[in-house]
């Protein structure tokens, strides 16, 4: 489908296969206000063009077809030759910025570690986000558009995804997080709310966690996240399990926490915090294994998030493996003719 994006210079006039140089993959790979040309538009004015209202997330997951092409075309090559690799890294490497520990010789192992790994086959996953209300937020003086907030409850199951790990593991040590109990939390009121510091910290309380006391924090915009903060990577795995227990804009920071906590929880306007499990009660019925009981309370959590979202105006969270659009550049099928960029 032909595309087009004023900011990046793309500009792919008609459909089909193109051959991409440098200078034009970058057009792609940088293009984030993309329009197209569907079948009913016949003009080839950009100005009737529509845009796909994805910006960053389009962009991503554009770029995530891009690697894979990329990858899987280099991979022909033959990784698993020496000479061909030390070839590909000294074609590259003058142009790459990289740790001056990290020498041409780690780059060919690194190639003949990974060589047979199947590209095609590789997680490639976005951290979802929910996009706030529909306002023109400004900074500087200057328009910004729409703000994406953070999705507590898809962020972290993609993240466990990624890393291959279980919901309440720590994700720095892979030791388990820290039971509420042992775990120090304050809540300073960041959004204005009257009294949220006090009932965040009770609900929080409620759930086994011990309070630390609460304070106030001047308000910075209309629409915040709720920040857990946690004072070093030694109590992250505290801040992991405070952040567990809630949904919402929610997101974890380090930064000096208050009235010696080992977490303090600054509030913003999209969050909630998870009700206390209920007491089972004897039944007749086979138990729930933990994995579906661990399933079912993830998909209830997300529920719960993506209604609360809706309830503050906010759009419902993005999932983390979206496919291609229509319009999206891919791979071009074997056998199909090739041309230049125009």
């Amino acid at each position: 489908m032909p595309v087009f994006d004023a900011y990046s210079g793309l500009n792919i006039p008609q459909a089909g296969c193109v051959h991409l140089d440098g200078y034009h993959a970058l057009q792609v790979v940088r293009a984030r206000h993309l329009q197209y040309r569907p079948a009913s538009v016949k003009t080839g004015d950009h100005a009737y063009w529509p845009f796909e209202l994805q910006s960053d997330l389009g962009r991503i997951n554009r770029d995530h077809e891009f690697l894979r092409v990329l990858a899987s075309t280099v991979s022909k090559q033959g990784l698993g030759n020496p000479v061909t690799d030390l070839r590909l890294v000294n074609s590259v490497a003058g142009q790459l910025e990289f740790d001056n520990a990290f020498t041409t010789s780690d780059m060919v192992h690194l190639l003949l570690t990974f060589h047979s790994a199947k590209i095609n086959g590789a997680p490639q996953l976005t951290i979802p986000v929910s996009v706030g209300p529909n306002v023109s937020y400004i900074y500087g003086g200057y328009p910004k558009g729409e703000i994406e907030f953070p999705s507590l409850v898809p962020d972290m199951h993609a993240i466990d995804q990624f890393l291959q790990v279980s919901p309440n593991t720590n994700t720095l040590t892979g030791r388990p997080l820290p039971a509420p109990s042992s775990v120090t939390v304050s809540v300073v009121n960041g959004s204005g709310v009257p009294n949220q510091a006090a009932t965040t910290l009770n609900s929080l309380v409620a759930l086994g966690f011990r309070g630390a006391g609460t304070g106030n924090t001047p308000v910075l915009a209309t629409q915040l996240e709720t920040l857990v903060e946690y004072a070093s990577p030694a109590t992250i795995g505290a801040a992991e399990a405070v952040a567990h227990s809630m949904t919402g804009a929610v997101t974890l920071m380090q930064a000096p926490t208050t009235n010696g906590a080992q977490v303090t929880v600054v509030t913003g306007t999209q969050f909630a915090i998870n009700p206390p499990a209920s007491t089972p009660t004897k039944t007749t019925t086979h138990p729930t294994s933990p994995t579906a009981a661990a399933a079912a309370a993830a998909a209830a959590a997300a529920a719960a998030a993506a209604a609360a979202a809706a309830r503050a105006g906010f759009q419902p969270p993005s999932i983390s493996n979206p496919t291609l659009a229509p319009w999206d550049p891919r791979a071009c099928p074997l056998g199909m003719p090739v041309r230049s960029v125009p």
